[in-house]
């Protein structure tokens, strides 16, 4: 079997740009990036990624999001009516049940990152961007400088958990919990007064996460199974190594698992197959992209299933021959979001299946991406 190409050379880059950010938030000891005024109201203060403050005077009307993760975050607050258009917008299946005809009717303003003039001509007052001081996704133009921000009315903030990574203040040691991502909830929470909703969500996701980490506190580090998260995606050429600054590598240490890749700096970085071989993980996530059905993403499961058993490079892996994959789409594992705690669930009642039991989803929505038939049996179908 010939490798499937889909994003070429350039798979880190598009995986990132697909996947709307890079790095989870940092550990227990992150800054505190938020300050409300009296009674937890506004004024509201929030720092970017070098700690500049911009204070948001009241809650935001009109809001424009860089991305279908930020977009996500805003209708899980409940915020979703103020989000009057977005760039990279979720596919089809992407964002759960309960928040997908919401989502979908939100105007795209960028099918990738937002034309620089469309965003400051949007009429938005608050701006949530999840890229951070780059040149905008998709395009070579920089994005707008913080002074025509101003001039035109837009207030701009960050999701820190993922704009902060690629930046020279950024951790340089492997993300591995989310306490960043919860920093972000909050954050978003108090920019647009729904910081009852925002604690609920953290609330949500600290029960799973402490649910998971109780059940796997007697298992020594060195006995945890190695983990690669092959991005069929991205590209079967020339794999991804899903590095330890990425959000994923926080949700597979959460999971009890230990990612392949976490000693590279960075969040993606392309690798090669000779370096998977070298690392011959335990268990393989098979993340594939939802495909806006389940029949279509079982079928998009079972080709990346398939190009592992057929390609020469792979077919000798441990966790090939073992049948031992993981169904679990790519936005929950590497897309910053409240979903995450979802996936670090499912990954730690796959690989650790005598310990952890599975549970619903918060909202009882299944994750996107998330196949009903993950773990693996002899077979490697989880059937």
């Amino acid at each position: 079997m010939r490798p499937r190409v889909v994003c070429g050379i350039a798979a880190a880059v598009a995986l990132f740009a697909t996947a709307c950010g890079s790095g989870s938030g940092g550990g227990a000891s992150a800054p505190v990036s938020v300050r409300a005024g009296q009674g937890g109201g506004f004024p509201v203060k929030v720092a970017d990624c070098a700690g500049k403050e911009t204070t948001i005077a009241q809650a935001p009307a009109r809001i424009v999001t860089s991305n279908a993760a930020s977009l996500e975050l805003l209708l899980q607050l409940g915020a979703g009516e103020r989000v009057i258009g977005t760039g990279f917008p979720p596919g089809k299946g992407t964002l759960p049940g309960a928040l997908a005809d919401q989502g979908a009717k939100v105007p795209v303003l960028g099918e990738k990152g937002i034309p620089k003039e469309k965003l400051l001509g949007s009429g938005a007052d608050l701006y949530v961007d999840t890229f951070g001081a780059m040149p905008m996704m998709g395009g070579g133009a920089t994005g707008p400088s913080e002074e025509e921000y101003v001039a035109a009315g837009i207030q701009h903030v960050y999701l820190l958990s993922t704009a902060c990574a690629g930046t020279p203040k950024a951790a340089k040691a492997p993300r591995t919990d989310l306490a960043g991502i919860e920093e972000d909830v909050r954050r978003l929470g108090a920019v647009t007064g729904t910081t009852a909703r925002a604690e609920e969500l953290v609330t949500g996701m600290e029960k799973q996460l402490g649910e998971v980490r109780t059940a796997l506190a007697a298992v020594p580090e060195g006995q945890r199974p190695s983990y690669f998260v092959f991005d069929f995606d991205a590209g079967t050429k020339q794999p991804v190594a899903v590095c330890g600054r990425q959000v994923a590598n926080a949700v597979i240490t959460q999971a009890g698992a230990r990612n392949v890749f976490a000693d590279c700096d960075a969040d993606f970085k392309p690798g090669s197959w000779e370096d998977v071989v070298a690392k011959n993980p335990d268990w393989i996530q098979l993340a594939v992209r939802n495909r806006g059905s389940e029949e279509a993403t079982r079928k998009a499961f079972d080709e990346a299933e398939a190009f592992l058993k057929g390609f020469p490079a792979t077919q000798g892996l441990k966790a090939v021959q073992e049948g031992h994959f993981v169904r679990l789409g790519s936005e929950v594992t590497t897309i910053a979001g409240v979903r995450n705690a979802d996936a670090v669930r499912q990954i730690a009642a796959t690989v650790h299946p005598d310990l952890v039991k599975g549970a619903p989803t918060q909202g009882g929505a299944p994750a996107a991406g998330a196949d009903s038939t993950q773990g693996a049996g002899p077979a490697g179908n989880g059937q």
